[in-house]
């Protein structure tokens, strides 16, 4: 039988209230509140806090606090991604990002999803899995939504909702998110 994580991860239905997954976001919250709390010259104490929060890239990252996530460990950077002040990832589910990716102030990468059915919703939700490439720019604001696979070397909008797929390359934005133009030199 799987473990409420398991489920969790695999984007299947689970019980948020598990003990396992209860000791997973409070284990995030205080590196997140630990990392929200150190001063600009702790440099050694907030590489230290990114090394432990995440599953893949603390070692590179650039942060500037405050920052928030659920688990912290379902979340993969490649090197140097940059996260500016006050971006939250909810990572129920795989979050993957690629090299120099970089984030605006305010952006939220959600992967949690909830039953449309009420009874259902009071008990049990699922995620789906972000994909984020390489060299991709994300602008401040921006609401990146469960499932969703942002192509390298793109470009999104400023308060833009991004609810489907963006290709390699572009320029999207917009309420929901769609391709503006390709980027050319």
């Amino acid at each position: 039988m799987k473990s409420e994580r398991q489920k969790m991860l695999h984007g299947e239905l689970y019980d948020p209230m598990d003990a396992e997954l209860l000791a997973g976001r409070e284990r995030a919250r205080d590196l997140c509140q630990d990392l929200n709390a150190t001063r600009e010259g702790d440099v050694d104490e907030r590489r230290r806090i990114l090394k432990e929060m995440f599953g893949a890239g603390g070692d590179t990252v650039w942060m500037q606090p405050p920052f928030y996530c659920d688990y912290g460990t379902n979340i993969e950077l490649g090197e140097r991604v940059f996260f500016n002040f006050n971006c939250v990832v909810l990572d129920v589910c795989s979050v993957r990002i690629g090299d120099f990716t970089l984030f605006g102030p305010g952006v939220q990468i959600l992967t949690p999803v909830h039953p449309m059915n009420a009874e259902l919703r009071r008990r049990e939700e699922y995620g789906k899995p972000i994909e984020i490439g390489s060299d991709v720019w994300v602008g401040g604001g921006a609401l990146i939504l469960p499932g969703v696979k942002i192509g390298s070397r793109s470009v999104i909008g400023a308060g833009s909702v991004v609810t489907r797929d963006i290709p390699e390359g572009v320029f999207a934005a917009g309420n929901p998110c769609r391709v503006i133009r390709e980027i050319t030199e």
